[in-house]
């Protein structure tokens, strides 16, 4: 009999593991950011597509998705598994430079480790390349700014807390969260209700972030990721032998201690850029852990009105 119930134990963890993993795999909708047109756009970039070619670099023996030419910004919502859930919802912003969208590595593989955690993610597809003439973060900052207005505005339907919405960003996707964070006002002209409510995360996650400091002017904190007092709290994470430059993250570590935000940095030897989630012999893989220790350090991995 003992026997008997180790076995249905066993078939039905089996079985609900493969139902989250099921679960995470594919969002419940995709929304279109913008009810028309973005702003500025002409529809002449070219069609979009992965542009990854079979001679380019794997990560961690496995390919990646280069999105290219994007100018039809969505949102992709992939709640947390309903007995996992723990009420808390992070922006998912991939990377590639502000040329490419990483949307695997930094995008779809993210949101699957987050519901793994009770964590509904909501993947951020924004326009890519930088667009002439223009800032190269301006026009993705006008999407991200836009996204988190329809996440607060529509909470109630996404069935997620419009205080608990925060960011994960990789590489150019940490400095848009950053330059996120920053900004003060909408960078477009109101579309909407979504436009009116705040656009600044609760909390961050930014990892390998790059330009976030400028090299040419004594490593500086850039002028569109300023740090105030009221800056989310933030988590770090870089390794010294980036060829993005770990001071990236180090010195705006220092921005934040010395403006009172409460963050946590880390600074690992060795691993490089672009890892995402992809488990590799470099520690810095393991940094999924460390977030996920922060997170649930600021009660963000609990229900509210939930015990520890």
């Amino acid at each position: 009999m003992k026997l008997y119930h180790s076995v249905t134990a066993l078939i039905l963890g089996v079985v609900l593991l493969a139902v989250d993993s099921a679960f995470a795999a594919k969002p419940s909708q995709v929304i279109d950011l913008w009810p028309s047109n973005a702003p500025g756009e002409k529809g002449d970039i070219g069609e979009e597509k992965d542009t990854t070619k079979p001679g380019d670099n794997l990560v961690a023996g496995k390919r990646v998705i280069r999105l290219g030419n994007v100018s039809k910004p969505t949102l992709a919502i992939y709640p947390a598994p309903k007995r996992k859930d723990t009420g808390t919802t992070v922006l998912v912003v991939p990377g590639g430079g502000y040329h490419i969208l990483a949307l695997d590595l930094e995008g779809t593989e993210v949101c699957e480790w987050l519901n793994s955690i009770g964590v509904t993610a909501v993947l951020l597809k924004y326009r890519v390349p930088v667009r002439a003439g223009l800032p190269r973060h301006a026009a993705p900052l006008q999407d991200a700014q836009r996204a988190m207005g329809i996440l607060r505005l529509h909470s109630n339907g996404f069935g997620i807390d419009p205080k608990r919405i925060g960011a994960v960003g990789f590489s150019a996707g940490g400095h848009l969260v950053a330059a996120l964070s920053s900004a003060t006002e909408r960078t477009y002209p109101v579309v909407d209700g979504a436009d009116a409510l705040s656009a600044r995360p609760d909390f961050n996650i930014i990892i390998h972030p790059g330009y976030l400091v400028l090299k040419d002017q004594g490593d500086k904190v850039a002028p569109e990721v300023q740090v105030t007092t009221n800056y989310p709290p933030t988590f770090l994470a870089m390794t010294q032998d980036d060829p993005v430059r770990v001071e990236n993250a180090v010195l705006y570590y220092m921005a934040l201690k010395q403006a009172g935000v409460p963050s946590e940095l880390h600074a690992y030897p060795t691993g490089g850029h672009g890892y995402g989630l992809r488990r590799t012999e470099h520690f810095v893989t393991t940094w999924p852990d460390r977030a996920g220790d922060w997170m649930r350090s600021r009660g963000l991995l609990t229900r509210p009105g939930k015990s520890k």
